[in-house]
C-alpha cells in the first residue's frame, strides 16, 4: 500500500498509542472515538491513560473526532474496542458490534477492515464480517485480525518493541497488513496463517498468565497455613534456571481476568470444556476474599477498626481501575464494620493523614514504594497491621519500626 490514510477507531489505552506511532512514521491518521470529552482532551494534548505525555501527543498530526463519517476517509480502519464480560462472565461484544456497525456505514469501498480487540476464534469471520456486509450494503472491504498487545503503563515493552501478529482473510490482505504493521514495529512480524489462529493466540496468551497466577496463589494459601513467607519460598524456588517466576496476587483489568472467559466461551459452544483454565479462574476470582479474611483475622474485632486501603487501580502505576479487585477487598472490609479510607496516586490522590489500626497495601505504585516505614509509622496507631500484598517492603523493616506484618 502506497501512503494509506488510516483511521483507528477506539482511542483507549490501543488505540490512542497505535495511532501515535502510526503518525510518527508520517501516515496520515484520523482519530475516531464516540467520546466527546476524550476527544476534547487529546486535541487539547491530554491524555487520561497517561500512556503518552502532553508534548509526545502534540508531537505527531492525528485528526480527532467523534463525527464518524471520518471513517470514509480511510484506506484501512483499524479497531481497538473493548471485549469485557457481563455480570455472570460471559463475552460482552456490544460494543464491538456498536462500534463495527458504525464502521460499516462508513468505511469507502475496498477498504481494510482490522480488528485488534481480544475475542475468541471466529468473532472477527462470522460476527463482525457480517455486521460490516450488512451495515455497507454490498460495498467490498476486506477483513484483517493483528491482536493488541499492550501492556498498559509499561514504558519498555511499547507497541514498536513487541512482535505483532498479523492475519488476513487471503493473502492480498495479509501482505498488505504485514507491510502496514512491519513499518512501524521494529521487533518484526508474525503472519498468523488465518484469522481464527491469530484470535486463539490472543486469547491464550493472558490464559496462561491466568494460569500461572492462580498456581501461586494457590502457593501463597499452602504457604499462609504452614506459617511460612511465599516470598521466601519464590525466592529459593526461582534461584533454578527453568522456574517461571510468576508472584501471586489479585488479578483485575480488563485481559487477565477477561480474556479467559472468552476461550470458555467458544470451548462450551463447541460442546466442550477447558476444566484448567474454568479452575484458575474461580481460584483467581476468589482471592480478594482470602485477602480479606486474612486483614479480619489478623484485625481481631474489626467493627470500628481505622483501615487505610492503598491502591485502587487493577496494576501499579496505571490509572485505569476497571474491574480492579482492591475494590472488592475494600467492600468487604466496610462490610465487616471497618471504617476504611482509601488512597491512589492515579485515581484519588490527596495527603496520606489519620492514624490508622491497619494500612493495606493493595497496589504498590511507585509513589507508595519511595516512603520508608517511618513514613507509614507518621500515620498508623501505636499497634498497628501492615498488609504487604506483594511484599513490596522488607517484613524486617517493618517490624523495626514498629507495625505487625503480614502479606500474601
Amino acid at each position: 500500500m502506497n501512503n494509506p490514510l488510516l483511521c483507528i477507531v477506539g482511542l483507549g489505552y490501543v488505540g490512542l498509542p497505535l495511532a501515535h506511532a502510526f503518525a510518527k512514521e508520517g501516515y496520515a491518521i484520523a482519530g475516531y472515538d464516540v467520546s466527546e470529552e476524550r476527544v476534547k482532551e487529546l486535541k487539547n494534548g491530554h491524555d487520561r491513560t497517561n500512556e503518552l505525555t502532553e508534548n509526545t501527543l502534540k508531537s505527531v498530526a492525528i485528526d480527532f473526532s467523534t463525527d464518524p463519517s471520518i471513517i470514509s476517509k480511510a484506506d484501512v480502519v483499524i479497531l481497538a474496542i473493548p471485549t469485557p464480560v457481563d455480570a455472570k462472565n460471559r463475552p460482552d461484544l456490544t460494543l464491538l458490534k456498536g462500534a463495527t456497525k458504525t464502521v460499516g456505514k462508513y468505511f469507502k469501498d475496498g477498504a481494510i477492515i482490522v480488528y485488534e480487540s481480544t475475542v475468541y476464534p471466529g468473532v472477527t469471520e462470522e460476527i463482525c464480517g457480517p455486521i460490516l456486509a450488512k451495515e455497507s450494503k454490498g460495498k467490498n472491504f476486506s477483513l484483517g485480525y493483528s491482536p493488541e498487545r499492550v501492556n498498559p503503563g509499561d514504558k519498555e515493552h511499547t507497541i514498536e518493541n513487541i512482535i505483532k501478529i498479523v492475519a488476513g482473510q487471503d493473502t492480498k490482505t495479509l501482505d498488505s497488513l504485514a507491510e502496514l504493521y512491519g513499518s512501524i514495529i521494529k521487533a518484526g512480524i508474525h503472519r498468523a496463517p488465518s484469522i481464527k489462529v491469530a484470535e486463539m493466540a490472543k486469547a491464550i496468551e493472558n490464559a496462561q498468565r491466568d494460569l500461572n497466577i492462580a498456581y501461586m496463589n494457590e502457593i501463597a494459601k499452602f504457604c499462609n497455613r504452614m506459617g511460612i513467607s511465599t516470598k521466601d519460598v519464590l525466592d529459593a524456588a526461582k534461584t533454578k534456571w527453568n522456574f517461571l517466576h510468576f508472584s501471586p496476587g489479585l488479578v483485575g483489568g480488563h485481559c487477565i481476568g477477561v480474556d479467559p472467559y472468552y476461550l470458555l466461551e467458544k470451548a462450551e459452544a463447541l460442546g466442550g470444556k477447558m476444566p484448567i483454565v474454568s479452575a484458575a479462574r474461580k481460584t483467581n476470582d476468589k482471592m480478594p476474599i482470602f485477602v480479606w479474611e486474612q486483614i479480619i483475622a489478623a484485625l481481631g474485632k474489626p467493627k470500628g477498626k481505622q483501615v487505610l486501603v492503598l491502591g485502587l487501580t487493577f496494576k501499579e502505576n496505571v490509572p485505569d481501575a476497571r474491574n480492579s479487585k482492591s475494590i472488592q477487598v475494600i467492600n468487604l472490609l466496610r462490610r465487616s464494620g471497618c471504617i476504611v479510607t482509601t488512597h491512589d496516586p492515579y485515581h484519588q490522590n490527596h495527603a496520606l493523614e489519620g492514624h490508622f489500626d491497619a494500612i493495606i497495601l493493595l497496589v504498590p505504585h511507585r509513589e507508595y514504594c519511595t516512603l520508608s516505614p517511618s513514613d507509614f509509622r507518621n500515620i498508623a496507631k501505636e499497634t498497628c497491621l501492615f498488609y504487604d500484598l506483594k511484599s513490596a517492603f522488607g517484613k524486617e523493616s517493618l517490624e523495626t519500626a514498629g507495625f505487625r506484618y503480614l502479606s500474601l
